[in-house]
């Protein structure tokens, strides 16, 4: 039988793995295994932008518990070859060495610039980017922090882990307005990052973030196009680098 070339670069982000509930987790959570077999074929890296799950802390001798059929899938692919490429998210920044040592994933906390089949490609999550959102930008910068990240440490995981979960369904229901809207380009920041960016750097074909939560996809001038690529709890949102065209796509949906 003759062999698919893995030719392809994958993209996808905001799986929030742990929300709403277990059940509606593990419903999403066997979807999106799902997805990482179709796409395992003709893989030649696959990039993770960030909120993998709601929450993640990882105690040195603790992480939290479910989720185990998706780390096994990322070692299962890993340990084939493909390279996977995971980005710190707002809600589970304090992932550490967990995931590269047991599952063989490259870890990023900051956006990064890849060339693909000649195309330059700018990927991260997208949180705290752009203009505004002071009060967030202070708030990330604590809890980057190494004093926060000890005290938190010391919290036994039953009621670290509670108190981090009950946080994140609070943040996410504050937001979700917000997220099912387009805002207009001159209010959506990370539309205003990527202007501010070609500005300095006008060499950028895509722009490829998460956080937003709404499929889309923008030019930001002649050259350059903002991709934003949604989330899994409602779109089934991805996108594939095939060739030097990169496309928005739905999983289940052709």
């Amino acid at each position: 039988m003759e062999s698919i070339e893995r030719n392809k670069i994958y993209f996808a982000s905001d799986f929030h793995l742990g929300a709403p509930n277990e059940k509606e987790s593990l419903k999403r959570e066997r979807l999106i295994i799902q997805w990482l077999d179709e796409i395992k074929a003709d893989a030649k890296e696959i990039y993770l932008v960030g909120d993998l799950f709601d929450f993640w802390f990882e105690y040195q001798h603790v992480i939290p518990r479910g989720f185990v059929r998706f780390q096994g899938k990322i070692a299962e692919l890993t340990d084939s070859g493909i390279p996977i490429h995971v980005f710190t998210g707002n809600h589970d920044m304090w992932i550490f060495d967990y995931l590269p040592k047991e599952l063989g994933v490259t870890l990023y906390r900051e956006p990064i610039t890849r060339s693909f089949n000649g195309k330059k490609v700018h990927i991260g999550h997208g949180d705290g980017l752009g203009p505004g959102d002071t009060k967030y930008k202070m708030l990330k910068g604590i809890f980057n922090s190494k004093i926060c990240q000890w005290a938190f440490a010391r919290i036994h995981p039953n009621f670290g882990i509670g108190i981090a979960n009950a946080w994140s369904r609070k943040s996410r229901k504050t937001n979700i307005d917000y997220d099912e809207v387009f805002h207009g380009e001159e209010k959506e920041q990370l539309i205003q990052y990527c202007k501010s960016f070609v500005e300095t750097d006008a060499t950028i074909d895509y722009f490829v973030f998460g956080h937003r939560h709404l499929p889309l996809e923008i030019s930001i001038n002649d050259k350059s196009t903002y991709i934003n690529l949604g989330e899994w709890i409602k779109y089934n949102s991805y996108a594939v680098l095939d060739g030097d065209k990169l496309e928005m796509k739905v999983f289940g949906k052709k």
